[in-house]
């Protein structure tokens, strides 16, 4: 069986197949297609001729109409990006393949550099926390929970939507070692708020963000300093929740104040409390479900954005768990 695709310009064409035709085949490998350029088309692109099993070559020419539309939006494609694509056909989301990954752009770096969702799983954690007031963001390292919750918040500063931005993790791994640690009590838990400075700098610049923390627009702390404190007109994210207890938690989502938003963002595969200690972020996924206002939602591998293999891990380790699990499970039937 054979179906032409039509592209929009020689460039599409060129970024289509990309640097020595890679993606391509990509493609070809996937679904045990061939595809070829037959040149310019009637129309300003080419024709591109996809041949194999009728079936295979749906896939195939899915994934290209796909990635068309992608460069339509002016993103570059990446190996990433294009067995993002490839697993979406592959498991058969071809009503949300027919929409728009990026949604348009949420924000704006430092460096000028535009802020867009990379998959449709990022796309929807943003329309979720544009239109609700608390949001659990779960889901395995490398989806963006993090970045993205960072650069809406500083984009509601921006718009004067809120008058400051509070940033706060659980220093967990410090416990009652911190003083063990050289200098102050600043220097003792920047590392663990590291990855928040990270996203900030990216979003606004060393110099910027300075001013910001001196000015009190832009807060950074460890969870136990949000006790006592009401939090009005601010964006609020708790980044790597998984680590708070049920108590933590609880005391951090009653300090929200009036015209307040909160993130909430964790992976609950990488918990690292004492054993046996319930994880405040898998008692709030339980106990907040249904509740207007509140959003959770959960990405899976398929929306990791870093290196392809960090998706790969992670299914590897999903796998591995699931099998424990499993086995657990036959022990205790025995």
């Amino acid at each position: 069986m054979e179906k032409i695709v039509l592209t929009q310009s020689h460039e599409a064409t060129a970024a289509l197949f990309g640097a020595f035709d890679s993606n391509v085949r990509m493609i070809e490998r996937a679904f045990d297609v061939r595809i070829g350029n037959r040149g310019e088309s009637e129309e300003m692109g080419d024709a591109l001729s996809v041949t194999g099993e009728a079936g295979d070559v749906t896939h195939a020419v899915r994934v290209l109409e796909y990635l068309k539309r992608i460069i339509g939006d002016g993103e570059r494609l990446s190996e990433e990006s294009v067995e993002y694509v490839i697993g979406l056909v592959k498991d058969g989301i071809e009503a949300e393949g027919n929409e728009s990954v990026t949604g348009g752009i949420i924000a704006v770096t430092n460096r000028g550099k535009p802020i867009k969702a990379k998959t449709i799983g990022q796309r929807k954690y943003i329309e979720a926390i544009k239109n609700n007031t608390v949001i659990l963001g779960l889901g395995p390292a490398g989806t963006g929970k993090t970045f993205l919750a960072v650069a809406m918040a500083v984009e509601a500063l921006r718009a004067k939507q809120v008058s400051r931005i509070i940033l706060t993790r659980p220093a967990v791994e410090a416990g009652e070692h911190l003083g063990f640690l050289p200098g102050d009590l600043s220097s003792k838990i920047d590392p663990y708020l590291r990855p928040l400075y990270d996203a900030l700098f990216e979003m606004l610049g060393p110099e910027n963000y300075q001013r910001h923390r001196e000015r009190g627009t832009i807060e950074i702390a460890p969870l136990a300093y949000m006790r006592g404190r009401t939090l009005d007109d601010s964006f609020i994210i708790l980044d790597e929740a998984q680590n708070t207890t049920p108590e933590q938690m609880k005391m951090f989502l009653t300090r929200l104040g009036t015209n307040s938003k909160a993130i909430v963002t964790g992976d609950l595969s990488q918990t690292d409390l004492p054993q046996g200690k319930k994880s405040g972020l898998a008692i709030a996924k339980r106990v907040l479900g249904g509740i207007e206002g509140i959003s959770i939602f959960e990405f899976s591998e398929r929306d990791v954005v870093r290196h392809r293999l960090v998706r790969r891990i992670i299914s590897a380790y999903e796998s591995y768990e699931r099998q424990e699990a499993q086995k657990r499970e036959r022990k205790t039937q025995q």
